[in-house]
Formats: C-alpha cells, structure tokens, sequence
C-alpha cells in the first residue's frame, strides 16, 4: 500500500508501506497501539491513525528528530493507493471473471477497472497499461474460445478496498 500525503498548499508525497523494515512496522505499532496486521488493515480502510504512523516513521528516515506529535496532517491530507503488485493482483483477479457470465466480458472489465483505477492505484500510467494489456490477452483467449480460467487462490486477488477518507479510526464497521 502507498500512503499519498498531501500537505495543505503542497505537492503529494507518497510513502510505501513495504519499504518499512520490522524495528520500523514496530515503532509504528507502539506508537498507534495496533498490531501490524491491524495496521495493514488500516491502510486498506485509510485508518488515519495507521497513514499517520506509517507516513511519520518514513519521514524520520529524512527526519530523525520529527516527532509524532509534531505530525499532524489534515484529515484530507493523505489517502492509500495500490502499489502496482497488489494492483496488478487487483485487475487480474477482475480478468479472471470474463466469460464466467455473458454479460462479463474483457471490454466490460476494462471499461469497470480503467473508471476505478485513478482513485485506487498510485501509478496510473502503469495501471493504465497493464488494464490494456489483460484486456488484450483475454480477448485473445475469448477469439480462441477459451472459457474462463479457473478461480485464483487467495494470494491471487487484491484486498478489497473499503475507503472513506472522512473515516476516523475509531470506527471498525466494515464498509460496503
């Protein structure tokens, strides 16, 4: 997950969650008092309290002596993004649909991820590209006559995406 941060009046920064070593994923935890699997929920939600945690331990990195308390970003200031492997994960689970039902076909699926793409995704162009390319390759396959493939295992798919900026962390109602 990519945090995007962006301070009032300034340009958008973004921060990968991934890049965090383990004393860091701890210092965050410690901080936000959640555990790391929490943490990682949080970011899928857009948890303020696990953006900020994770968004403050990366900024250290240039900044050693920010302190947590002295970042406080806007509500608005920061959203998640997919990185382009759980992006990738994300549209290929969505191709492996096509041909399951008439109606789901690769333009319809391409179509649906292209719309959802540029208020999900951190690279665009990327996601972009990759969208074109499955939609390439699955109308190849529906040509060929291929039905769909089989159903991907769990490690295959892309969390699903509860956002809502406006949510604090205190709420732990699952989205629809």
């Amino acid at each position: 997950m990519i945090v995007v941060y962006t301070p009032a009046g300034g340009e958008p920064e973004q921060y990968d969650a991934k890049t965090l070593l383990t004393s860091e994923a701890s210092i965050v935890a410690r901080t936000v008092d959640m555990k790391w699997p929490e943490i990682k929920a949080g970011l899928v939600d857009e948890d303020l309290d696990a953006m900020r945690g994770v968004v403050w331990v990366l900024k250290k990195r240039a900044e050693p002596t920010l302190r947590f308390g002295e970042f406080d970003p806007g509500v608005d200031e920061m959203v998640t993004r997919y990185d382009k492997d759980e992006a990738e994960a994300w549209f290929d689970a969505a191709f492996h649909l096509v041909g399951v039902d008439p109606e789901t076909t690769a333009k319809r699926v391409a179509t649906a991820l292209h719309e959802a793409a540029p208020s999900s995704v951190a690279d665009l162009e990327h996601a972009k590209a990759y969208i074109d390319k499955r939609r390439a390759e699955a109308e190849a396959d529906e040509a060929a006559g291929k039905g769909p493939e089989p159903e991907p295992g769990p490690t295959a798919s892309a969390p699903a995406r509860k956002t809502s900026a406006k949510r604090t962390s205190a709420s732990s109602e699952p989205s629809s």
